[in-house]
């Protein structure tokens, strides 16, 4: 990817590229990605106060680009600010490599890139160090790149490449013929002079020609490539990229440029896609000063471009309900826009056209107003502005009718596509936990990334439970499938897992109760799962695995291990099936990590080799950052053929640790006092005796309650862990204690839970296997001396 981001960088007349965001602390740009280099061979700084003058910290204020001539020390620079929904998130930073500066095209394209960044800065709001921004930008971009032998016939062409042509990986074997049997005939002589560049001057080409796709879909693509003369003064190679269409400007007439917004349009997903096709179809081609897309939602308009983007650039009326980047207006305050979406045509604005304040100051020249047709209804709206006088001319008429009639139907799409991906977002969010518990001894984090292809929602899922105060289970598990129903199975047996394991039943018999509950439900589903539950105090950790990838494991010197825990089928599959428990001792400082297959196995990637990979990435990563050894695991962000879960601990070992005793509490008539005399020496032994009075009224009320009210054997156990004494009666009843609800004064019982409440700091009671366990908590005064 790097090297596709150099060649990329090259061709757009950059030899660096740097991403600065706001650091922790305050008043700072921090360095986020870099590549290239600069001719001194200096670094960029690492910080950038605000407080200074530089580019990038000029261009983050203003929140506009900058662009500096070659005459400015260090050269020709440009400083593009990076947005997401109103918010400034950082800056990106590219130096020239030409004496003439960015020509516009390569502006254009550098601005692209500078959105595709923001869009994966925008989740990290607080960015904790160098990350890899660059790279996967580029790539959401679609830019390929390639190396060129012209006499040997043979190109070395990246996934990227393939991709847009239209060929996988393992089908490609490295010929050129094997990429030109996808292009239409028709470009085939363009194509030539590249293939042949005897005849070519050494510089650059630029180019468009189209291939055909898998299921016979017409695409265009740009090509921009420069030959490089050898020692004989012959070409010695070709070096080039590839892009898709939407990224480079389409040809100068009205055929070439609705062909290519036909093939733009099919590739814009989002409304945020169609807006940024319809700026580059319109402002420039018709030299236009301002270009706004709206969508018609509820008699309302939702506006989701506005180019440029600046406030100050729009009317007063529309900066007065400014939201962020996403204002709206009502149609009753915009009466010719309400008139031209009533009657479905567009209209026509000559220069100093009286329109109402809420359009003036759009077009001062000129204000095209076009409704965007949507079967058989209205879509939205497109306004395009100049601030200059500008003559209608009749090719001008048909382009913009024809484009009205495309965009409508790609924003209609593009809609129901947001709204796809937004209730799946918000489904898989709701099923996912919101955050993970603070752990004794250790920390926990996760990652959740959902699959860029089809519907972002998938069966993956993760889950942190603590258990007690000493001991904690970790779940990651995957549903067959990626839909609304597999995710919904996935929710439910995140529940289920959670349930059982609350009730305090050791790992195999966890897993086994969800198995059964998932062959139960009568799905056609099936779910792999981890289960490992892990006790804090010795270090021990119990694994369970269900047709699950093994865990794997970075010991404190760095080596990493795939650990060999026993096996049971997955979930759904058996009911009767055996989940056996396998035991790992673990020491303070070691990294456990559960992942999903989505992190280790693609079609291009096979699951030793991405196993393979996962354990070099964990044993060179640094433990003591455990979200950014997840970030540096989940590698690159582009797009995935599965959802991903990731679940990492660091095992830290208590700081404190707790000493026990224990008693099992025989029904006899004078146990009780067996209990208190027990307590009593434990206390001595500890040294605690300032807290004898109230532990001993606790264990004497909670031991009699379990003598009275259950059945079975009853257990005192006593735990000193710093300056507090945990008091534990278990009894094999699974009814939690009620108090009583009133108590009078001639009521012979009912008051014991009440003084346990009273002496305790706190108390409370959790189910066990095969009952419950009452518990109270009291601190230790200090000693009077």
């Amino acid at each position: 990817m790097r090297t596709c981001l150099d060649r990329a960088l090259t061709f757009a007349g950059a030899t660096l590229a740097a991403v600065y965001a706001p650091g922790a602390a305050e008043g700072e740009l921090r360095l986020v990605d870099a590549s290239g280099g600069t001719p001194s061979g200096q670094p960029p700084p690492e910080r950038l106060p605000l407080s200074g003058d530089s580019p990038a910290v000029l261009a983050f204020r203003a929140d506009r680009p900058l662009w500096l001539p070659a005459d400015t020390p260090p050269g020709p620079l440009g400083a593009l600010p990076l947005d997401a929904e109103g918010r400034r998130l950082g800056c990106l930073l590219v130096l020239g490599s030409s004496a003439d500066g960015f020509e516009n095209e390569q502006r254009r394209f550098l601005e692209r890139y500078a959105d595709a960044v923001a869009a994966l800065l925008e989740p990290a709001a607080d960015p904790p160090g160098t990350a890899s921004l660059l790279g996967p930008a580029l790539h959401s971009l679609r830019v390929g790149s390639f190396v060129l032998f012209p006499d040997a016939g043979l190109i070395e062409a990246d996934n990227t490449l393939l991709d847009l042509v239209g060929i996988t990986p393992d089908d490609f074997d490295g010929k050129v013929d094997t990429l030109l049997a996808h292009a239409l005939p028709e470009d085939m002589h363009a194509l030539m002079t590249v293939l042949e560049p005897a005849d070519l001057e050494y510089g650059r080409r630029d180019l468009e020609f189209r291939v055909r796709g898998p299921k016979g879909e017409m695409r265009w693509l740009s090509l921009s490539c420069r030959t490089a003369p050898a020692a004989d003064g012959r070409p010695d190679g070709v070096l080039g990229v590839v892009t898709a269409t939407p990224v480079l400007r389409g040809g100068a007439d009205d055929v070439s440029r609705i062909q290519w917004l036909t093939a733009a349009l099919d590739d814009a997903a989002t409304v945020r896609d169609v807006g940024r096709v319809v700026v580059a179809a319109l402002r420039e081609p018709l030299a236009a000063d301002r270009v706004a897309l709206a969508a018609l939602q509820d008699d309302r308009l939702m506006v989701t471009v506005l180019d440029p983007p600046q406030p100050t650039a729009w009317p007063e009326a529309w900066r007065s309900e400014w939201r962020t980047e996403w204002p709206d207006a009502p149609l009753r305050a915009l009466p010719t826009l309400r008139d031209a979406l009533r009657d479905g045509r567009m209209d026509l604005w000559p220069t100093d056209t009286d329109l109402e304040p809420g359009l003036s100051g759009i077009g001062p020249g000129g204000l095209a107003v076009l409704p965007l047709p949507a079967k058989g209804s209205v879509a939205g709206v497109c306004l395009v502005g100049w601030d200059r006088p500008h003559e209608f001319v009749p090719e001008e008429r048909s382009l913009l009718t024809a484009t009205a009639a495309l965009v409508g139907q790609a924003l209609k799409r593009a809609h129901a596509h947001d709204a796809e991906q937004e209730l799946a977002t918000m489904l898989q969010r709701s099923l996912l936990p919101r955050r993970l518990p603070e752990l004794p001894g250790g920390t926990a984090v996760a990652r959740y990334l959902p699959a860029r292809r089809g519907l972002q929602v998938g069966g993956d899922w993760y889950d942190v439970i603590a258990l007690s105060q000493d001991r904690v289970a970790l779940v990651i598990g995957d549903v067959q499938g990626h839909s609304a129903g597999a995710a919904t199975i996935m929710g439910q047996m995140r529940t289920a897992v959670r349930a059982y394991a609350m009730e305090g039943h050791p790992p195999d018999v966890v897993v086994s109760h969800a198995n059964r509950l998932l062959v139960g439900m009568e799905t056609d589903l099936f779910a792999t799962c981890c289960y490992a539950e892990l006790d804090m105090e010795e270090g021990n950790i119990l694994f369970v695995r269900a047709g699950h990838l093994a865990p794997l494991l970075r010991r404190p010197d760095g080596e990493t291990e795939e650990v060999e825990v026993a096996g049971g089928p997955p979930l759904g599959i058996l009911a009767e099936a055996d989940f056996p428990m396998t035991a790992v001792e673990l020491t303070p400082g070691t990294v456990l990590a559960l992942v999903t297959d989505g992190l280790v196995e693609a079609a291009d990637l096979p699951l030793d080799e991405g196993m393979r990979r996962t354990r070099a990435a964990l044993g060179a990563a640094d433990p003591a950052d455990l979200g950014r050894t997840a970030d540096l695991l989940l590698g690159d962000a582009g797009r995935r053929e599965d959802d991903v879960a990731l679940l990492l601990l660091r095992y830290d070992g208590m700081k404190t640790r707790p000493i026990r005793a224990g008693w099992m509490v025989w029904r006899l008539p004078d146990a009780v006092m067996h209990a208190r005399r027990f307590t009593a020496r434990t206390l001595r032994r500890w040294q605690v005796q300032e807290a004898a009075d109230a532990v001993l009224l606790v264990v004497s009320e909670l031991v009699t309650n379990a003598l009275v009210h259950t059945q079975g054997p009853v257990r005192l156990d006593l735990i000193l862990r710093g300056d507090r004494v945990r008091v534990c009666v278990s009894d094999s009843s699974p009814r939690a204690p009620a108090k009583p609800v009133i108590v009078d004064w001639e009521s012979t019982g009912g008051r014991g839970l009440l003084l346990v409440e009273a002496m305790s700091d706190t108390f409370g009671s959790v189910p066990v296997a095969g009952g419950k366990q009452v518990w109270s908590e009291i601190v230790v005064p200090e000693a009077v001396p």
